[in-house]
């Protein structure tokens, strides 16, 4: 067939602009391929629950559900009084487990259940027996025990829990010396001075049992209260109370001010807060989220003067911490917003040098109880519970933050292992999402990426993972609401 020349022309032109569009098609296709991130080894975030209702007793049914939200740890409450004898029989010997008096069945029962589900038990002591104390309680306030009694009590505990010491206890190697004692209603006097003697009772103790055990000492309540005329409890400020009990003076740059020890393993705090997760406290020595960074550099101040002893690297908890939620409690935060929260909530923590966090609780509690921060709503039974959005965020976190031309990415996965996490894009709420990244969480779950991705308020991430799932929706718009505390904004 013969071609014109003017057709000849017209061919060539064709085939280069269909050679160009195939090129510009490849290079488009490049550009949308979503890039892959590799996320550092960093430390974990752990994550334990704690409830006094359902999980301190032998309720297999709860620690199912406790591991099934992600957790790692349970918080299991040791009552002194309930396992030594109400009176001293002759011949009673408080360091021998074995010693005739001492009743373990419950809180074995307990312990096996909560290792049974997979969870490492954070034992709490507590609950002084009526001839141990050294400093009575008044009918508020909560006195303070012998502490020669109590580090004998911490032998026998360490001893029945070394996994050798009777067939069929399993063991059980973290010890966390009592709850808020800044707060008279649980210590009293709230002494730094008698807390550390305390904490040194029973690190002593459990460490001569065997010196890997851990020594969980702090668990302050976040705010002071002063004592009046129609209050007769009280409380120390957490920061005061902590540079007291450390032997350290004011100012950025403190030094020393006396020289006693104090040995523990693990610094912790409950650092309820209002305003969101990265709320700071109105009065200087409270500590909420916000001031976490804070006390972390009084510990490590602490940790450099040699005025903690340990081992091991003093690590930094959180052991009790919440969002009460709307519904069911009026003036809580809206659900939406307890779920965002408690994701960034982990988030805060995380960035703030803490390695485990403690949510309280499974379920709300029954009305008329004021406490409804659980990751499922109060039911008839366990197996009858709904879950919250709150639950998700628990188990599997996800934040994103917007910049100029990037959004930053935080997350843990909900198996607290390394998996390949596609984080995804959606403008508005009725878009359609796209995956925008990858990211590859490192060994401990967490990942974390910086994604090249122009975005607005509008716009909404998530992240999907092999065997977490679907994160909740996180909104690039910062929601601000100061007067919403961890109960509510009254």
């Amino acid at each position: 067939m013969r071609v014109s020349f003017r057709n000849l022309l017209f061919l060539v032109a064709v085939l280069c602009l269909g050679a160009t569009a195939a090129s510009t098609s490849l290079a488009s296709s490049k550009r949308a391929q979503a890039r892959t991130y590799t996320t550092p080894s960093t430390r974990p975030m752990r994550t334990a629950l704690a409830d006094a209702i359902q999980l301190n007793r032998a309720n297999s049914r709860a620690f199912a559900l406790a591991r099934s939200a992600g957790a790692q740890y349970v918080r299991l409450i040791v009552r002194w009084r309930s396992i030594a004898p109400a009176t001293l029989p002759p011949g009673f010997d408080a360091s021998d487990p074995n010693s005739p008096g001492y009743s373990w069945g419950a809180i074995d029962a307990t312990v096996e259940a909560a290792e049974t589900a997979g969870l490492t038990p954070i034992l709490n002591i507590g609950a002084i027996p009526s001839w141990a104390y050294a400093n009575n309680p008044d009918g508020v306030n909560g006195g303070s025990p012998n502490t020669d009694a109590l580090g004998q009590f911490a032998t026998a505990l360490a001893t029945h829990f070394d996994g050798q010491n009777v067939d069929g206890v399993p063991a059980a190697n973290v010890f966390e010396v009592w709850n808020e004692p800044n707060l008279s209603l649980n210590l009293s006097p709230a002494d730094a001075s008698v807390y550390r003697d305390m904490v040194n009772a029973v690190a002593d103790s459990v460490h001569a049992v065997d010196p890997a055990n851990v020594v969980v000492a702090g668990e302050l309540d976040p705010f002071g209260h002063a004592k009046s005329k129609k209050q007769k409890w009280y409380s120390v400020r957490p920061l005061a109370f902590m540079r007291s009990l450390l032997c350290l003076s004011k100012g950025s740059h403190p030094h020393a001010s006396c020289r006693k020890k104090v040995h523990f393993d693990v610094w912790s705090h409950h650092p309820y807060t209002y305003g969101g997760p990265f709320g700071h406290a109105r009065i200087r020595d409270d500590v909420e989220l916000g001031d976490l960074p804070r006390m972390r550099a009084l510990l490590q101040a602490a940790v450099r003067l040699h005025h903690v002893v340990s081992v091991k690297p003093v690590q930094f908890w959180v052991t009790e911490f919440g969002w009460d939620s709307n519904p069911p409690r009026p003036h809580a935060a809206p659900m939406a917003l307890a779920a965002r929260w408690t994701a960034e909530s982990l988030y805060s923590a995380w960035h703030s040098g803490v390695s485990l966090l403690t949510w309280f609780g499974l379920e709300d509690q029954r009305s008329p109880s004021p406490y409804k921060s659980g990751l499922y709503f109060h039911g008839r039974s366990l197996d009858s519970l709904r879950p919250k959005p709150v639950l998700t965020a628990f188990r599997f976190p996800f934040v994103a933050y917007r910049h100029a031309k990037s959004v930053s990415v935080w997350g843990r996965t909900a198996t607290s292992a390394t998996a390949r996490v596609a984080v995804q894009f959606r403008h508005g709420k009725r878009g359609r999402w796209k995956t925008v990244g990858f990211i590859v969480a490192n060994s401990n779950g967490i990942f974390r990426a910086t994604l090249r991705l122009k975005a607005s308020k509008a716009d909404w991430l998530r992240a999907v993972a092999p065997g977490s799932g679907k994160s909740l929706a996180f909104s690039l718009t910062v929601p601000h609401h100061p007067h919403i505390g961890p109960w509510g904004s009254n």
